[in-house]
């Protein structure tokens, strides 16, 4: 039964990213939104823990737009959904949970 983890915010403010990826299980994927998008592109210090996942990862796209970074810097590995995509990745999944 796979978790789709949505965490918001920054991890330069907030450990909740960190968290995150130290409780959840293999098969469960990741959404990066809001500020928590701004680790998604390539020279972050989060860069490795990120691509070195074995979680899927994503990140919405819309948010990315609003910080001013373009997909084209994203991490390798990673993938950016729209809100469509993220309606997608909500119902796909057996649980939601978002990481305050």
């Amino acid at each position: 039964m796979a978790t789709l983890n949505i965490v918001n915010k920054s991890p330069f403010e907030k450990r909740t990213l960190e968290q995150c990826l130290s409780r959840i299980a293999d098969d469960d994927s990741v959404l990066l939104i809001e500020d928590a998008s701004v680790v998604a592109v390539s020279g972050t210090a989060y860069a490795d823990q990120l691509q070195g996942s074995k979680q899927k990862v994503y990140v919405l796209s819309p948010d990315l737009a609003a910080r001013g970074l373009a997909e084209s810097s994203l991490l390798d590995g990673l993938t950016a959904v729209d809100y469509s995509g993220f309606v997608e990745l909500v119902t796909t999944h057996d649980r939601v949970h978002s990481w305050l």
